[in-house]
């Protein structure tokens, strides 16, 4: 694997979970692979579960970890062509990420979307600069339309709790005092839609996310009836995509709010989030609390994910 940036990259899923299987089994199984090998991470913004579990992942490999903020302790750099570069911007992107890529062997990256341009934001500026200049296998730690790391780590949740070979998945939007970008839903969706489970959207009007993603997932507006008989509910906020209203937040719905309401038309469904998540205004206390919940079980499969893709990665290096 040269990079990680979608699903279409980790190949066939069902071989990517039995790896991930396999590893969680020995986290240490390939801790020769990675030595004497360097992993870089960048993040343009903030983080918790993406840089404690990839971290942790690159030593089980037995990586060299470099951390790099790029908002604390680097210059600050600008990112766009052709300006002229007199403000508080000292350094280009396109000079520190060839920079970079001489100090290591593989780049994570991890840039939001900024809600300014949506064609600047869905051209994935940031991360296919590193692609394209730094010479070394690039993936992302979430970017501004994908998740896949997240993504990764959830279907392989659901494989491990799923009760039945095709289980009814269903999305719900959920209501949020900022606008969220669409990485971890388009990502989620653009995942599910990989697999045969039965998978459902569901949001209020004016939050559709962009048909590339969606796919052929059912879209339903009436959220009690997309949770009918769902086996796993997958709750996230997300800002308006569609036209003049890119990155905006058009309603605040409390009524959308995961509560046990919702959860009793589910088939006992368990309960996801990719975390950090703002109780009672996702969801509600008894829902993230109650015995369906697996949000901790999710975010440790984080490190299993990026365990993966990382071993696939040092093992493109040899090839």
């Amino acid at each position: 694997m040269k990079q990680f940036i979608s699903v279409r990259d980790i190949g066939d899923l069902r071989s990517a979970v039995d790896e991930a299987m396999d590893i969680k089994k020995d986290r240490f199984k390939h801790v020769e692979l990675g030595r004497n090998k360097t992993l870089l991470m960048i993040f343009f913004n903030s983080s918790l579960r993406t840089r404690l579990s990839t971290q942790k992942a690159a030593y089980n490999l037995g990586m060299n970890v470099i951390v790099l903020d790029i908002n604390q302790g680097a210059w600050k750099l600008e990112t766009e062509r052709g300006v002229v570069m007199d403000g508080d911007k000292p350094e280009h992107l396109l000079e520190a990420i060839p920079v970079m890529g001489c100090y290591c062997d593989i780049i994570g990256v991890r840039s939001f979307a900024r809600f300014e341009n949506r064609d600047y934001d869905y051209n994935e500026v940031i991360l296919n600069q590193f692609i394209r200049y730094s010479g070394k296998p690039v993936f992302s730690m979430e970017a501004a339309t994908r998740h896949p790391l997240q993504s990764f780590a959830d279907l392989i949740t659901i494989e491990e709790y799923k009760t039945k070979p095709r289980p009814k998945v269903v999305m719900t939007w959920a209501p949020h005092p900022r606008p969220l970008p669409q990485a971890v839903p388009n990502s989620f969706a653009e995942w599910m839609n990989a697999t045969d489970y039965d998978f459902v959207i569901t949001h209020p009007e004016g939050y559709e996310l962009d048909p590339r993603f969606v796919g052929e997932a059912k879209v339903e507006y009436d959220q009690m009836k997309a949770f009918e008989g769902a086996d796993f509910i997958y709750a996230k906020n997300w800002a308006a995509y569609m036209g003049d209203n890119y990155g905006q937040i058009l309603n605040c719905d409390r009524s959308w709010t995961v509560d046990s309401r919702q959860m009793s038309v589910t088939n006992n469904a368990y309960f996801m989030h990719c975390l950090p998540v703002r109780r009672n205004m996702i969801v509600a206390d008894e829902v993230i609390e109650g015995p369906r919940s697996i949000v901790i079980p999710e975010a440790a499969n984080r490190e299993i994910s990026a365990t993966v893709v990382l071993k696939r990665l040092l093992e493109g290096l040899e090839g």
